[in-house]
């Protein structure tokens, strides 16, 4: 069953290749969608596939790579947007 979600990821997640990190996440999982960094310093991600694959993306995200340092995620339903990759997209 496909699922799709935002979700938010607040904490030190800027400057720790965070981006690049979730994209090989999604990549490893064939979850489809895109991340992006927040001019509030959070880091942004629109998640879509396979729920179970969503829902463990997710999960990496609560921990996220080494450098990082993860305070809260914030998740959200959203509709499907019929992506075909994983994107890291332009920063806002």
């Amino acid at each position: 069953m496909a699922d799709a979600r935002r979700v938010r990821i607040k904490g030190r997640v800027q400057g720790v290749f965070f981006r690049a990190w979730t994209k090989e996440q999604a990549e490893q999982l064939g979850v489809l969608g895109w991340v992006r960094n927040c001019s509030d310093g959070s880091v942004e991600a629109h998640l879509e596939g396979d729920s179970e694959k969503v829902s463990e993306l997710i999960g990496r995200l609560r921990a996220g790579p080494p450098a990082a340092n993860v305070s809260s995620v914030e998740i959200q339903d959203v509709d499907p947007e019929d992506f075909h990759h994983f994107a890291v997209a332009l920063s806002f």
